[in-house]
């Protein structure tokens, strides 16, 4: 009766819009069961609407127990394949299609009887085959006489996600903590905004939302045990509970499953403070106290919206590999969804994605799948940018490995840290993307971030006033995604025909200038990814491609903690530029993608990108076509800057071999030619961009530290790419005119006076001596600048065990000068890495300061990072893993950058530039 009422209802607002319209002479009649859901109801409005707009005239029917569709009628029958009332009148051929086509699968076919069925493997089936007919119809503006349909999606779960998070921190707040208020996310409660969204997302037909936060609970309820750990007032908190209803319900009816998405392990900051305890402590070992909170949260979360599912980020803020993440996922997490189902009554499992990031995710399933079956995994497909349609090596292992386990793995694009904030949509790269995901990775599921500004939603980074939306500037984005994680196996050349037709229409121009318009976005397209994976230090968030990189950071990626993974699975087989000049002074041959040939390619594509955009003629919505011209020239310019930069760091990285200055001089018109590029990319963006990068926080290192939204801009980086030609110049100057007999004087540190509370034994820092508390091992080579530090002799055994934990005092600010083993080995303490630790730069330690500093008799070279501390009382708690704690400097004391060369790799010439 409810279903019936509902399609009263949509019944009586189609009649009101028929008689507006005026239009009388086509009419048509549509044909449901009482017994459709609301999905089912949704799409037949959508037709309806499509049909009207048509010139039809619309007769809506409910058929019931009592009724039947009348025989000849010519009509439109809406039904999935199961429906009790329609069952037995649906043909026995169009049940079996839709049967067959699977879940969300379809059957759209004329039969003998002339009328025109549409019908669904289930609700969303048949919401799907009403949408493709109503867009049939929208094309021709008439509905077709011919007709027979039968399709289903390829990916399983195809999802968008929205990040309840900002470009900077909330005041007393660390990172991913930002509870839900009206001042913080004003967008959150705009229904019309949510409206347009999910209709975006349906008519795209994705069927998942994910929304992002550090810890949504403590906005959403409040809990009986403890109701200190809301965040909210009691007037938010039921908005909250109010428009996390309305979206859910919303979500739904368009067939879209909202997932929640939290971290490990955060905890709401007015319990951390009741308790004494920090929000988010990477090394904290499981406390009963917040595991019984946590619990407690998911059971009530669950039992208050038992049909949302959850998204488990157990890596990051809790560590990351181990038996703490096993134990949490099976002994907190779900037992929590089940005391919440218990409460609800309900036996059905929602759905649990557990996000692969930063733990290992395979023991984890293999320990959670007896206890709970409707699991899924998620996992990154080329990091935290787009750089490649071939994924290789270890992370193709990884993501087969996940999809090995039985349940389905979704591949997720995430945050396009080298393609923000320039507009992006290349059909054949996005394409041939998704066929990685299901051929290579073996994925079923994809998870896409927005293509820019993910920080700074639902606002796109343009300077235009009054803002954009990112959903209605990335339009194409979502599109070409959708349309292949629909089907990736679709014909090149009718591909290139209808994205043109659909760019033609967008902006009112000829097909041949649609299809212009497409291959610019294609050619644009390759430029970034190729940057990031021959040039680039990081896959990751902390590197904003699109603003440059320092010479420094292309001549000694190591010293920016280079993530070796993007090249080894995220790219080609190729060279770094490093490599790339060593092989060319030894005259040796190179392998696979060189940096010469990137430089060369992303010029070209730069070139034909601009030809393309130049073709056309725009006639609608020409605004967004000149903002869209305008990046076609931001990339040449870049795609230009970088070229110019490598050929230079050749040049200079030959010097490093050859000790010719010569070699110097060679590199300087080369890097004049790429700050001259810079300058117009400078006058491009100023104007036309708010900022490069939507994160604007101390995670962001490359090219430069952004702090309070410092370096966000290009105009804030030109006098950095100036002041380094200068200072390269001088440089030169400098090698022509010194004395090759002078001696440089070495500088030691002096230790600063600190109480260290919890450890005794000390050593002072020099060759052969021990550095362990459980072993012989002695210091082979030390760069001079340590020697006489104070260092704490530490057991190694324990470092492994437990981690280790320095209390201490001091009355000045300090940093404390930590040395790791520069080698992946389960046993050595991982350096910081913001790649998997969003709070690995919460003492300014994630930058190495001396690379190749110290090397151990039978162990790899030491890379020296600093912690930063203030005068007062301090415990540093490091991870598990072997690691050296080398001693405490005044804050004061200059740290100079450098590498010491232990590891027989050659001299340090940064500082040629700094």
């Amino acid at each position: 009766m409810r279903n019936f009422l509902i399609f009263i209802f949509i019944l009586f607002s189609t009649e009101t819009i028929t008689k507006a319209a005026g239009l009388a002479p086509k009419t048509k009649t549509i044909y449901v069961s009482s017994q459709s859901g609301q999905r089912v109801g949704y799409g037949a409005k959508r037709l309806m609407d499509g049909l009207i707009k048509a010139g039809f005239q619309i007769k809506f029917t409910v058929i019931d127990y009592q009724n039947k569709v009348p025989k000849g009628a010519k009509g439109i029958v809406i039904s999935t394949v199961n429906d009790k009332v329609l069952f037995s009148q649906l043909p026995n051929s169009i049940k079996k299609s839709a049967s067959e086509a699977g879940k969300e699968g379809f059957s759209i076919s004329y039969a003998k009887d002339g009328n025109l069925y549409i019908v669904g493997a289930d609700y969303s089936g048949t919401l799907y085959g009403c949408l493709e007919l109503a867009e049939k119809i929208s094309e021709t503006r008439s509905l077709p006489t011919k007709i027979s349909i039968t399709d289903h999606p390829e990916m399983v779960l195809r999802g968008t996600c929205i990040g309840l998070q900002k470009p900077d921190y909330l005041p007393s707040h660390d990172v991913y903590e930002y509870p839900y208020t009206p001042e913080t996310f004003p967008w959150l409660y705009d229904r019309s905004l949510w409206i347009k969204y999910l209709d975006m997302m349906v008519e795209n037909r994705y069927n998942s939302l994910y929304l992002w936060n550090g810890h949504p609970f403590s906005s959403l309820l409040r809990l009986k045990d403890y109701p200190y750990a809301v965040e909210v007032d009691a007037a938010t908190l039921k908005k909250n509970e109010e428009i996390f209803q309305f979206l859910t319900h919303e979500a739904d009816k368009r067939g879209i499953w909202v997932i929640q998405m939290f971290y490990n392990i955060i905890i709401p900051k007015p319990f951390a403070d009741k308790h004494g305890l920090k929000t988010q402590d990477r090394n904290r070992p499981i406390v009963p106290l917040i595991a019984d909170y946590t619990k407690k949260s998911i059971a009530a979360f669950v039992e208050k919206y038992p049909n949302v599912g959850l998204m488990v980020a157990l890596g990051e803020a809790m560590e990351g590999v181990g038996q703490d993440d096993i134990d949490w996922f099976t002994k907190t997490i779900i037992p929590g969804v089940k005391d919440g189902l218990k409460a609800a009554g309900i036996n059905e499992e929602p759905p649990i994605v557990l996000r692969a990031h930063d733990t290992d995710a395979p023991s984890v399933m293999k320990a959670a799948l007896p206890l709970y079956k409707n699991l899924y995994t998620e996992n990154k497909f080329n990091g935290e940018a787009l750089t490649t349609y071939a994924p290789r090596g270890a992370w193709a292992e990884l993501n087969r490995k996940l999809a090995d386990i039985g349940t389905v793995n979704i591949s997720n694009v995430h945050i396009l840290a080298n393609l923000e904030p320039f507009r992006y949509g290349s059909a054949d790269f996005i394409q041939k993307s998704v066929q990685a995901m299901n051929k290579i990775y073996n994925a079923k599921g994809l998870h896409l971030y927005p293509q820019h500004s993910y920080w700074d939603w639902p606002y796109a980074a343009d300077d235009v006033k009054g803002r954009i939306l990112e959903v209605d500037r990335d339009w194409i984005w979502y599109k070409e995604w959708a349309r292949y994680a629909w089907n990736s196996d679709r014909d090149r050349p009718q591909e290139i025909k209808y994205w043109g037709k659909q760019l033609a229409d967008k902006y009112g121009s000829s097909l041949a200038d649609g299809k212009s318009i497409l291959n610019a976005y294609e050619e644009s397209g390759e430029i970034s990814p190729k940057l990031l994976r021959r040039f680039g230090i990081t896959d990751g968030n902390r590197q904003t491609l699109t603003l440059g990189m320092l010479m420094t950071q292309l001549i000694n990626p190591y010293r920016y903690g280079v993530f070796t993974l993007m090249y080894e699975s995220e790219a080609p087989e190729g060279e770094m530029i490093i490599d790339y000049a060593e092989k060319e002074w030894k005259k040796q041959g190179h392998i696979g993608e060189t940096p010469v040939q990137i430089a060369k390619e992303v010029v070209e594509h730069g070139k034909k990108a601009l030809a393309s955009i130049n073709e056309v003629r725009a006639t609608k919505d020409t605004a967004e076509f000149n903002r869209l011209k305008n990046d076609m020239y931001c990339y040449d310019e870049m795609a230009n800057f970088y070229a110019e930069k490598v050929k230079s760091a050749l040049w200079i990285l030959r010097y490093k071999y050859s000790n010719n200055v010569s070699d110097l001089e060679q590199a300087i018109p080369f890097l004049q030619k790429s700050v001259d590029h810079y300058t117009t990319l400078v006058k491009l963006s100023e104007g036309s961009y708010l900022y490069a990068n939507s994160m604007q926080t101390k995670q962001r290192k490359i090219p430069m530290r952004g702090v309070d939204k410092t370096f966000i801009h290009w105009k804030e980086m030109l006098p950095v790419f100036t002041k380094e030609l200068n200072h390269f110049k001088r440089s030169i100057d400098s090698l022509k005119s010194v004395n090759p007999n002078t001696v440089v004087k070495i500088m030691p540190y002096k230790p600063a006076e600190v109480t260290v509370i919890n450890e005794g034994e000390n050593y002072l820092i020099d060759k052969n001596v021990t550095v362990f508390a459980d072993t012989n091992i002695q210091i082979k080579e030390v760069t001079a600048e340590l020697i006489g530090l104070k260092g704490i002799k530490l057991a190694k055994d324990k470092q492994i065990k437990t981690g280790t934990e320095i209390k201490f005092t001091s009355k000045t600010p300090v940093k404390l000068l930590v040395g790791f083993f520069n080698q992946k080995d389960p046993k050595y303490l991982a350096s910081p890495q913001l790649e998997t630790d969003a709070s690995a730069n919460n003492y300014g330690q994630s930058e190495i300061k001396i690379s190749n500093a110290l090397v151990l008799n039978g162990f790899p070279p030491v890379n020296v990072h600093a912690y930063s501390f203030a005068a007062g009382a301090h415990t540093l708690n490091l991870g598990k893993g072997e690691c050296l704690v080398l001693g405490f400097i005044s804050d004061k004391q200059e740290l100079r950058i450098f590498n010491a060369g232990l590891d027989g790799r050659g001299k340090d010439i940064d500082w040629l530039f700094e």
